[in-house]
């Protein structure tokens, strides 16, 4: 089954076979790669894949519903040079990364999702209630951040007048929750798919007429209103630190699956699940923000709904090296270096996310402009990522 491809240059040949492999599915009806993409679990990153009547835990991701949020102040950029403290202590003391961070008990946050009735519903979701209250308002590590910046409004847009604004950008996902979910699915559904040649077993999929696929279905849902809920209570944090108020939220994620409808072959209409892994909606008028690197802009972008790329594009930039090869080949000076010409200061963070690790961003936006037009862009400034700061500990 055919499949269009978007800055074919820029990926590489075993993400197509991943691809390849996701389109052979007696479920697949329809697929796209973006330009970002790059090798994944059972889909690659930048993949997307719409089905019939089933959902692929793995085609969604263990991160579930990671998610970008931009809060834009009516307010100069240039703040963040003339009161570094205060600015870079709202960063500091309002975030926290890793895998295993939690807050402390006098410092968690409430928020409704942890009212849900749904936490209740099954034993999975049951036993990640704890987890979800320690860590909401909590950041993963790898390339997930929070971080202040520039954003340049091209145009009048968005409710605000042409001009440079200061920013707050992050990105995150579900935590240990979607963590949780993600693999206790994906077990469920290669249990029932042993049949599978060992090199589909990462795609194996739960019917939505299942009662498992209904299970993992509103686990998905709810790890989706989690992560929404980590990045709300961060801005809110950061915000109110620095004494601030956003006048304009843009909100987008990826790692998920959508109910939707596309149209086949023979003109008629058909509803599907969308999995876009890596990948973000971009039907038409629908905003998001599409990332660079720690050092490189990120775009504020809005969709033209391109039907051959099933109404999506690229989650970011996308990797240009594994994480391995970045730490082998890039050196602390030449990331010191790159941060230096870009002013870019930054907090925590590894060799393996580098600015040199990932595709230029400019291309990848270039060949994907057939999918969204930039509003936007965002110049990153003060980046808080994984990784210790002097003495601070991981739980606070």
């Amino acid at each position: 089954m055919n499949y269009q491809i978007w800055g074919r240059e820029q990926i590489d040949d075993e993400s197509l076979k991943q691809m390849d492999s996701a389109m052979s599915l007696p479920i697949s009806v329809k697929g796209a790669l973006m330009p970002d993409a790059h090798v994944g679990y059972g889909l690659p990153i930048g993949g997307v894949l719409a089905t019939v009547g089933a959902v692929i835990p793995y085609a969604v991701g263990v991160d579930i519903a990671c998610r970008m949020r931009l809060s834009i102040f009516e307010v100069s950029p240039h703040v963040l040079g003339q009161q570094v403290g205060r600015y870079e202590n709202a960063l500091l003391e309002n975030t926290m990364f890793g895998a295993g961070a939690e807050l402390s008990q006098y410092n968690r946050a409430e928020h409704d999702v942890l009212d849900e009735s749904i936490w209740s519903e099954s034993r999975i979701l049951a036993s990640l209630k704890d987890k979800a209250y320690k860590q909401l308002g909590t950041s993963g590590g790898g390339n997930h951040f929070v971080e202040w910046g520039e954003f340049t409004l091209n145009q009048d847009d968005l409710g605000l007048k042409a001009g440079t604004y200061l920013a707050l950008l992050s990105h995150s996902g579900s935590r240990g929750v979607g963590y949780a979910i993600a693999n206790h699915f994906s077990k469920v559904a290669q249990n029932y798919h042993q049949d599978l040649p060992k090199h589909l077993q990462h795609l194996s999929w739960l019917d939505l007429d299942w009662h498992e696929g209904q299970e993992y279905w509103n686990a998905m849902n709810l790890a989706g209103r989690f992560a929404s809920a980590c990045h709300q209570i961060i801005h809110e944090r950061v915000a109110k630190s620095a004494g601030l108020k956003p006048s304009v939220v843009v909100e987008n994620h990826h790692n998920f699956a959508w109910k939707e409808t596309i149209t086949d072959e023979n003109g008629e209409q058909q509803e599907v699940i969308v999995h876009r892994k890596g990948a973000t909606p971009a039907g038409e008028g629908v905003l998001g923000v599409i990332p660079g690197s720690m050092a490189d802009p990120g775009f504020v972008v809005r969709g033209k709904g391109n039907a051959a790329a099933i109404q999506s594009a690229s989650h970011g930039a996308g990797r240009m090296m594994s994480r391995s090869t970045a730490k082998q080949s890039i050196t602390q000076n030449a990331q010191k270096q790159y941060l230096a010409e870009h002013n870019v200061k930054l907090f925590g963070g590894d060799l393996d996310e580098a600015p040199q690790a990932y595709k230029d961003i400019h291309a990848v936006m270039d060949a994907q402009s057939d999918l969204v037009e930039i509003v936007g862009k965002f110049q990153p400034r003060v980046v808080r990522m994984d990784g210790r700061i002097g003495k601070k500990s991981k739980k606070r």
